[in-house]
């Protein structure tokens, strides 16, 4: 590692290449770790951040990052609605990758003391739920940051097969290094990297959010098809463009 006192400092890049279509042109055919290092260390130097739920294939990417700088900070969702598997697997990978800023981000308590005193809003408004415990903290969180890196792949459902390495939303850039990977990649480079699996994988839970909204998957189901099974809602919203903008939940 080189020392602090001749450390160079990152190229400041010129300002249109700040347009995720700039980005993409110029990076989005590189692999995910040339992706990360260019954005984590050149391109937003200082100013990105990793989102991570700590879940099923959340290793893979978190080892990159830490590969690439282990001090760039890793934004957790902590919703009050986590397994404790989860809990427990974050602390297991936090450990083992040696990363230095992660950040466990919380509801506000007055707006759960006024929409969800009791804790059960996931059982009448799912929408809800996920925008006063996850797109409220993340928007606060996110007003230091111009860009942030997600886990997202094309595999995952429809709605994320024309998914690229970057996009703009909401004034900021969202990177996803894999988006073009394949399950069979995520499962090579954990293997590869001996990197512990989330241990309710192994039980059929192959997308993991909060415990009340995540179910098992079947055979032949995409991965997931287990969270808020029955309902038309397929993301949490905070990847619907609407960080930052005040709603009751029921366009999430």
């Amino acid at each position: 590692m080189a020392h602090a006192d001749v450390a160079a400092a990152p190229v400041a890049p010129p300002a249109d290449l700040f347009s995720a279509g700039a980005l993409q042109a110029r990076y989005g055919a590189l692999t995910a770790p040339e992706i990360l290092d260019a954005a984590i260390n050149t391109v937003f130097a200082g100013r990105i951040a990793l989102v991570s739920s700590f879940g099923a294939d959340a290793a893979a990417l978190l080892h990159l990052v830490s590969e690439v700088n282990p001090a760039t900070p890793v934004l957790f969702l902590e919703t009050g609605k986590h397994f404790p598997e989860t809990l427990r697997y974050r602390d297991r990978l936090i450990a083992r990758l040696g990363l230095t800023d992660v950040r466990s981000l919380r509801p506000d308590p007055v707006r759960l003391a006024e929409i969800d005193p009791e804790g059960a809003l996931w059982l009448r408004n799912t929408d809800q739920c996920c925008h006063i415990r996850k797109v409220e903290p993340l928007a606060r969180a996110m007003e230091g940051f111009d860009a942030w890196i997600t886990g997202r792949k094309r595999f995952q459902n429809g709605q994320r097969a024309q998914l690229t390495a970057f996009e703009t939303e909401g004034g900021r850039v969202k990177v996803n290094p894999l988006a073009a990977w394949t399950k069979d990649d995520v499962k090579a480079y954990v293997a590869r990297h001996d990197l512990p699996p989330h241990p309710l994988v192994a039980e059929g839970y192959l997308s993991i959010g909060c415990l009340p909204c995540t179910s098992r998957v079947a055979a032949g189901e995409d991965e997931r098809s287990g969270r808020w099974r029955g309902k038309a809602k397929t993301e949490c919203g905070i990847h619907l463009g609407i960080l930052g903008r005040e709603i009751d939940g029921s366009g999430i």
